[in-house]
């Protein structure tokens, strides 16, 4: 193998590696969103102060959009890598459902 191409499959090597840590990167940050927004949730489903149900929808629903983000980024940086079907992406890390002004949790 000539030197030139033992330095172009380096550098092939190199820009995979990236890609892959940048995925990687990407996956993280949605699970660490999500799972704010789980928190986030279950606080919301045990308020009782009306007040305080009205704070926590409104960070709910911001905790929701930043996942919401951070599941399109993945999402383009799978795109980027080659990956076309995003199934196991819905399956997995499914979107967080709205909670609509005047939601209230069931009863149980």
């Amino acid at each position: 193998m000539t030197r030139v191409h033992e330095t172009h499959r380096r550098i092939n090597a190199e820009i995979a590696q990236e890609k892959a840590v940048a995925l990687g990167r990407a996956g993280e940050r949605l699970e660490a969103a999500l799972a704010h927004v789980v928190t986030i949730g279950r606080r919301l489903d045990a308020a009782t102060d009306p007040a305080e149900q009205a704070r926590l929808l409104g960070e709910y629903e911001s905790a929701r959009a930043r996942a919401v983000h951070a599941r399109v980024a993945l999402l383009i940086q799978r795109e980027a890598v080659g990956f076309r079907h995003h199934r196991i992406v819905d399956q997995e890390f499914p979107e967080p459902p709205r909670r609509p002004a005047g939601w209230r949790p069931p009863r149980t």
